[in-house]
């Protein structure tokens, strides 16, 4: 992809969200999304989340009927003897229609692989323009850039750089930098570069100084809130991203479809705005309000986007709060009176607070009167306590029937043949097809009634992918045409135009060609996450002379750093070494985890990043 110059078309951009299976992936396609990414039985970075070819295939098949795209997530790292099992997928999953692979091993690149675009994985740390630079180079199509980016080292990669930028957007953070975190692995062998992270980072931890004093006791101290730049969006534009990413392949339909609403509607607005369209085709209407508050979140953060702040941890809870409801009265022998700041509640919510040990607790609602709300359990509602709503009853029913609204405008003309009528049909992405009607013209007796008639019927496109914006009845003399011979002259141009589409959708096929451009570095260490031979070979033929293997391998970490992380932990507890007003700490400084594993805090100041050391 080059960049847009003044003289060429604005770049469609693409609202990207995740699918944790094909029902899901059609469900956001349906409220407006422009690609999902979905993960195969294997080797993708959420294990938990595979689907089988045949389900992929289905999901390719509905979502190219609008011209919107499937990614397939095979993004773990290899040993040797699963590659060719990795590309044997790749082939697999191209044949069902995929439009692009996300991979994170190097390793395939040396293999023999379908002419399919390849994106690189966020696991790849795409963090500098050198790095973005050097995948474009070596054939990457799109670069998944680090989260933890702002927008001026966003704006800089875009300017050195012609490849496709896609950009993280909204969704649960991980607090060490993506690939270069092996918390989960150390912790108990699970590996988040192969799919499979125990999520370590939403443990209770405590916090020890050098005299062995905790600091801090219990806390979720490596949890951060959830991604939310939609305030953000004009200004990622600006700064070069063409792929608004939703995270988020292990949450449910509901998530999906709300945040892909809020997400679509304030893209539509800037994306008007500015003269631009979007990736895909067609519109939604939307059966419900979209609101994010409404469906899990764990709070909300723009991360680094505009700098380093203290509003990135979720310290009490790594669970989703909802929205704040109001405060507690008073309590009653089965109820709890509250006056509700925003909405009222209603049977079937659920809500949650924190008691008086500071721990959170939940349960659902039986009825309510009012101010009175009768739940299951009183255990630990006192008047004072903050209460949430962390399942909204009637929004979530909003949000399972919320159908199809998702349509593609068109415009039909019919006109005078010699031996009947013919019907052209146009589309909103200027696609044409037509059909013919040959029948014995009769004039109508009622001209205006006939021609009102004929505009009404040939309206009435139904289950079909589109919405008539205009009828064009093109004869000077008016014909009466019996209704089923009209409808089934639109029923064949409506499949003509499915079949065109089809025929010119866009497609994107590229032949990974090898080449020598140099790697930004002469060494990899593990944190390259180099496991297997391939991968070595690609990265000794770009110019690296030293690599370590990666940690999977069986490498002993005691001592090694199992995280980097931009977020630091000082910083955030108000005790930043760089402030002369904030407490003194005395280092090391040890976390410990629940079950008394210990791993020393290593500020590193002058890059104003923290890593975790193996003890």
């Amino acid at each position: 992809m080059t960049k847009e110059t003044h003289d060429q078309k604005p770049p469609r951009i693409e609202l990207l969200a995740p699918a944790g299976n094909a029902a899901i992936g059609m469900a956001a396609i349906n409220c407006g999304a422009d690609a999902v990414y979905i993960g195969a039985n294997r080797f993708g970075a959420r294990e938990k989340a595979g689907n089988s070819i045949k389900d992929i295939e289905a999901l390719c098949q509905y979502a190219h009927q609008y011209w919107a795209k499937v990614y397939a997530t095979v993004n773990t790292i290899f040993y040797d003897a699963e590659l060719p099992g990795a590309v044997r997928l790749i082939h697999d999953l191209a044949s069902a229609g995929i439009d692009g692979v996300i991979i994170q091993d190097a390793g395939l690149l040396e293999m023999d692989l379908p002419d399919i675009p390849l994106i690189a994985s966020t696991q790849m740390h795409n963090h500098t323009p050198e790095r973005v630079a050097f995948l474009e180079a070596v054939g990457f199509s799109r670069v998944i850039l680090a989260r933890e980016l702002s927008l001026a080292q966003i704006t800089a990669i875009s300017r050195q750089t012609s490849v496709e930028l896609e950009c993280f957007v909204h969704g649960a953070l991980c607090v060490g930098y993506s690939g270069q975190c092996y918390l989960s692995y150390n912790i108990g062998g699970r590996s988040a570069n192969r799919g499979a992270c125990a999520q370590p980072c939403r443990r209770l931890y405590s916090l020890r100084d050098g005299t062995g004093k905790m600091i801090f006791k219990n806390r979720h101290l490596l949890s951060l809130k959830d991604l939310n730049l939609s305030d953000y969006l004009n200004a990622l534009l600006d700064a070069g991203v063409t792929s608004f990413k939703i995270e988020g392949r292990l949450k449910d339909q509901a998530y999906v479809t709300n945040t892909v609403g809020v997400y679509r509607n304030r893209l539509d607005v800037i994306l008007n705005h500015r003269g631009m369209r979007p990736v895909s085709s067609g519109t939604c209407r939307l059966d419900f309000t979209p609101d994010p508050e409404k469906t899990f979140n764990r709070g909300f953060t723009t991360f680094f986007l505009k700098g380093r702040n203290r509003d990135m941890a979720a310290l009490n809870t790594p669970k989703s709060l909802g929205a704040r409801m109001g405060t507690v009265l008073s309590v009653a022998k089965d109820f709890f009176n509250i006056h509700p700041e925003n909405e009222p509640f209603h049977a079937g919510d659920g809500i949650c607070f924190f008691d008086a040990s500071g721990r959170l607790r939940g349960t659902p609602v039986n009825q309510v009167d009012g101010d009175r709300v009768y739940p299951d359990k009183l255990d630990g509602i006192q008047p004072g306590v903050v209460i949430y709503r962390n399942h909204d009853h009637v929004f979530v029913k909003q949000l399972a029937k919320a159908g199809s609204g998702r349509k593609i405008g068109v415009r039909l003309a019919l006109t005078e043949t010699q031996a009947g009528f013919l019907l052209r049909i146009v589309d909103e992405d200027g696609v044409q097809a037509s059909a013919t009607l040959d029948i014995e013209k009769n004039p109508a007796e009622k001209p205006d009634m006939a021609r009102s008639a004929m505009e009404k019927q040939l309206r009435k496109l139904g289950a079909t992918d589109f919405t008539c914006v205009d009828v064009d009845v093109q004869m000077n003399r008016m014909y009466f045409i019996p209704v089923q011979a009209l409808n089934e002259l639109r029923r064949r141009a409506a499949l003509a135009l499915v079949e065109a589409r089809e025929t010119v959708r866009p497609r994107q096929r590229e032949r990974l060609e090898k080449n020598n451009a140099p790697f930004p570095e002469k060494q990899i260490s593990y944190l390259g996450n180099v496991l297997n031979h391939e991968a070595a070979e690609f990265y000794r033929r770009h110019g690296v002379t030293d690599i370590e293997p990666a940690p999977e391998s069986g490498m002993a970490m005691n001592g090694k750093t199992v995280m980097i992380s931009k977020y630091c932990m000082l910083y955030q507890l108000g005790r930043c070494r760089r402030d002369p007003a904030a407490p003194k700490t005395i280092m090391p400084l040890v976390l410990v985890d629940e079950k008394g594993l210990e791993f020393e805090i290593r500020p590193q100041c002058d890059e104003c990043v923290m890593e975790l050391i193996k003890m």
